[in-house]
């Protein structure tokens, strides 16, 4: 018997046909003998009509329950992947039915196509599972070698960086001098007004809180000596490093990272440029010469901020807390906190350039460069800070 389209309702509206369309496909399915199908199936069963092959043949299952079903391939004049996806399920919904399921008409090229599915690998548990638990001794194992792994990069990036400098030192003609003027605009210049923000109010609270506290004690005056001395020998040098990695270094790690994922520096290698010279070093020279001034002015606006305490809540004149602030500091102590923000500096933008050159893969690459970049410019910040307090309290 020869099911006729309304058997199929609206399942192969359109597909009972006796030859395929241009570019589409035909099937029929028939009745055998003995609780026997026959389906017939000819045209093109590929990946455009993936989707309607798969339900059509889905749709067998309603409209008959055959003991046996052949399935009659002499007629399909092309069979991709896709086609030979679609019959393998048809093979898996005979098995779950226990329907025995045979082929005709199936030639070697289909054969070969259809051999390329392997549903006993596709069902096989994978060797390792897709969640593990780790353990606490696995977690610091791990957290352990990425951290061994990490300062070997770092260290290698400072063996590279280094005989760039060396060879920029050679010849100056490597160094793009309009580079070095752009990043020092970027790091200092366009740092200028929320690093003098910052500071202003962080040296208006330091006077407006220490003045609690020396009030009660007629020493009013010493609240200069208090807010030079701590932004000018810690707070100034920190503050603007931290503002500066999350400003400037995060900028640093993301364009090179941008680079590296549009292939852009090996575009420079192909070309003959060394990318350290021509990339990393006018961001860390750029750096390196802007930064101390801009832990000036923010000494100077957090000095500035002392000062409208002073003479608003506390009664001071401008003269009397301008001159104490400056007999409570030297050069020293100057030089000191510029010495700082030049290491800090060249710790930011190293460590920018360097997570940049790392960056592997897509834009989620970048993000985590940069996001690796701030953090790690700030930790160093604090470790080399902590350096130099001990070194300078030995030292005298």
């Amino acid at each position: 018997m020869h099911l006729t389209r309304p058997a199929w309702r609206r399942r192969l509206s359109g597909l009972h046909k006796k030859a395929p369309s241009a570019g589409g496909y035909s099937l029929s399915l028939t009745a055998e003998p003995g609780g026997g199908a026959r389906l017939v199936l000819a045209g093109r069963l590929d990946l455009g009509g993936l989707e309607q092959i798969e339900g059509d043949l889905g749709g067998v299952w309603e409209q008959t329950s055959p003991k046996r079903l052949v399935v009659d391939l002499s007629g399909v004049t092309y069979l991709d992947s896709a086609g030979a996806l679609a019959l393998g399920q048809l093979e898996q919904q005979a098995a779950a039915r226990g329907v025995e399921l045979a082929y005709q008409g199936l030639g070697p090229a289909a054969q070969g196509i259809k051999g390329l599915l392997d549903w006993q690998g596709l069902a096989r548990q994978p060797l390792i599972p897709a969640q593990r638990y780790a353990g606490l001794l696995d977690q610091l194992g791990e957290t352990w070698l990425a951290v061994v792994r990490d300062v070997y990069l770092v260290i290698a990036f400072l063996g590279e960086f280094l005989a760039a400098c060396g060879r920029a030192a050679v010849n100056p003609k490597l160094l793009r001098v309009s580079e070095v003027l752009l990043y020092m605009e970027q790091v200092g210049v366009n740092g200028l007004p929320i690093v003098g923000l910052i500071s202003f109010l962080l040296g208006l609270i330091m006077a407006f809180m220490s003045s609690l506290q020396l009030k009660p004690f007629g020493a009013n005056i010493y609240v200069a000596n208090l807010v030079a001395l701590a932004m000018v020998k810690e707070l100034g040098p920190i503050m603007t490093a931290v503002l500066v990695a999350g400003r400037s270094g995060s900028a640093f790690a993301a364009e090179i990272g941008t680079m590296k994922v549009n292939e852009e520096v090996d575009a420079l290698v192909v070309m003959g440029y060394d990318p350290l010279v021509f990339l990393a070093l006018p961001k860390v020279l750029a750096a390196v010469l802007t930064v101390p001034i801009l832990t000036l002015f923010s000494d100077l606006m957090a000095i500035t901020g002392g000062l409208v305490v002073g003479v608003a809540g506390m009664g001071l004149t401008a003269g009397s807390y301008i001159d104490q602030t400056i007999k409570s500091l030297n050069s020293g102590d100057i030089l000191t906190g510029m010495l700082k923000s030049a290491t800090f500096a060249l710790l930011i933008a190293g460590i920018g350039c360097q997570r940049g050159f790392m960056v592997r893969g897509g834009a989620q690459a970048v993000g985590t460069a940069t996001t690796s970049a701030v953090v790690s410019a700030m930790f160093l910040i604090i470790v080399a800070d902590s350096i130099f307090a001990v070194v300078l309290h030995y030292a005298g």
